[in-house]
């Protein structure tokens, strides 16, 4: 299979995001409501966004990947304002499994996940928390640990009044280098030389984290490996 120009890829994990069964062993930090509407994966703050940071969360898939994979899901926004991201390549600043008990505990909140115990990139898309963000649509790659802003691209979604169908987003991370691709639309490239934002990152988690008051759903979760 030749995808995003790749043609040595393995599929190593599938997952339909249709059914409680499918997220079984999936792990929650933070507090959130968790739905299947129409066989998709339907994710909501379970806290008042006047909770600030502690109204959000994260939801991690528990497989560990390795370090060259292509990370796909299908991803449609039902409520703004809010966020979306995916985390990746997400492991301990000293090489720990991302559930070891020797790190500190995480509940959502930010700060926990680009100056705390861990490692990973996270792409942010569908940014439609703060008036800038609402007003001039970007994806954000950043890396942790730090708050490093590594490379950005113009978010072609639309706002969820006009975005009636479901988006394909992928992750290539090969080597040094990290794409994001929307619709298989290329949206920015990063090519990290292992320095200027700390270490290269090997393999790790995945996980889905939103900004409330932000409804998504998602569905069709696949990685492969490069």
């Amino acid at each position: 299979m030749e995808r995003y120009g790749l043609n040595e890829m393995k599929l190593i994990y599938e997952n339909p995001l249709s059914c409680e069964a499918d997220i079984a062993d999936f792990v929650l930090e933070g507090r959130a409501l968790i739905s299947f509407p129409e066989g998709k994966l339907r994710l909501e703050n379970a806290m008042a966004a006047e909770n600030g940071q502690k109204a959000n969360y994260v939801l991690w898939c528990p497989e560990e990947f390795p370090s060259d994979v292509c990370i796909e899901w299908d991803f449609q926004p039902i409520r703004e304002p809010g966020l979306a991201m995916m985390f990746f390549a997400a492991r301990g600043r000293n090489g720990e499994e991302l559930f070891d008990e020797g790190l500190t505990k995480r509940t959502g909140e930010y700060v926990q996940y680009h100056h705390g115990d861990i490692n990973a990139f996270h792409v942010s898309y569908f940014r439609r928390k703060e008036p800038d963000e609402r007003a001039f649509h970007t994806c954000n790659l950043r890396k942790s640990y730090g708050f490093y802003l590594t490379s950005q691209g113009g978010d072609p979604i639309p706002d969820v009044a006009d975005a009636h169908e479901m988006y394909r987003i992928s992750v290539v991370k090969k080597d040094a280098d990290v794409f994001f691709y929307i619709n298989e639309l290329e949206i920015f490239h990063f090519a990290d030389d292992g320095v200027t934002y700390g270490p290269l990152l090997a393999g790790g988690k995945i996980g889905f984290r939103q900004l409330a008051p932000m409804i998504g759903e998602y569905a069709n979760l696949r990685v492969w490996e490069i």
